[in-house]
């Protein structure tokens, strides 16, 4: 149970999803656990051909500790993080050095600790990448005992590093901002999707197993797989015949048609009754 969604029991599927709206990863997760647990498992786990280069979350699913291994494993992380203003930055020098940024400077960078450490953390990155230990497992020890662990500081203080740079960059770069918002929006889509799919159920999840549980998420990003390609195939040709009648669509406007829509599709079926079927009840 999570108080964010009530007192009913909850179950979470985190699902990946590409830039070109197909989905790549799900799987489920306790709702009492925080988003970012979970962000390398899809980016490192999922088997197929895409090559993550940029990575959008909303402020649950960051951490400093996921800013600094995304940055060890040649992800660029860039999440929307509610309340920027409240986070403050960190540099190498001493805050009283940056008399006009004063007020925006939580302290100074560690680097004593991130180069005692230096090793352990190219150690740490490479198993995830490698497969013999789970992201999502490394993720949650670190952060459940930080105090008392060289190495989750470390991490922290790289965390702190790319944090700061990328608050820099989000504050001066619109297209950043509007970039994040867009992968985030198609996120969106892909669960109001999801959610009209499943509507027969109430959008439960019976299952009790774990296995189960990520059978049907599975499962369910198959199917709003199928329709974003049949989706895609159709307005393909929409546009073909448009630009053979003399009135193409703008290249700017293409980027804009997503392919989550579902009004046109019978999610329940069709169902075909005959008058002599009628008659007979």
């Amino acid at each position: 149970m999570n108080a964010k969604y009530g007192r009913a029991p909850v179950t979470v599927v985190y699902t990946h999803i590409s830039d070109r709206y197909a989905p790549f990863h799900a799987k489920t997760i306790g709702s009492t656990v925080r988003d970012a647990t979970h962000v390398l498992d899809g980016l490192l786990n999922h088997r197929s051909e895409i090559e993550t280069e940029e990575h959008y979350t909303d402020t649950s699913g960051y951490t400093e500790h996921i800013f600094a291994l995304c940055s060890g494993l040649g992800f660029r992380f860039a999440p929307r993080i509610r309340g920027l203003g409240d986070h403050r930055l960190f540099c190498f020098e001493k805050p009283s050095q940056y008399e006009l940024l004063k007020p925006l400077l939580g302290g100074k960078v560690r680097v004593k600790t991130i180069r005692d450490n230096w090793d352990e953390y190219l150690r740490l990155v490479t198993s995830p990448r490698t497969g013999t230990a789970s992201s999502s497992v490394l993720v949650s020890k670190l952060a459940g005992n930080p105090r008392h662990s060289p190495l989750a500081a470390a991490l922290r203080e790289i965390g702190r590093i790319e944090r700061t740079l990328f608050t820099v960059e989000w504050l001066q770069s619109p297209d950043l901002r509007r970039r994040v918002t867009i992968g985030l929006n198609k996120g969106e889509s892909h669960h109001t999707l999801k959610r009209a799919i499943r509507f027969y159920r109430k959008g439960s999840i019976s299952d009790r197993t774990r296995l189960e549980q990520d059978v049907h998420a599975i499962a369910l990003s198959l199917v709003v797989a199928a329709i974003t390609l049949w989706n895609t195939a159709y307005l393909d040709h929409a546009l073909k015949v448009l630009a053979e009648r003399g009135t193409p669509v703008p290249d700017a406007y293409r980027s804009h048609i997503s392919p989550l829509g579902w009004e046109h599709i019978g999610i329940t079926g069709t169902y075909s009754w005959k008058q002599s079927q009628v008659r007979s009840c």
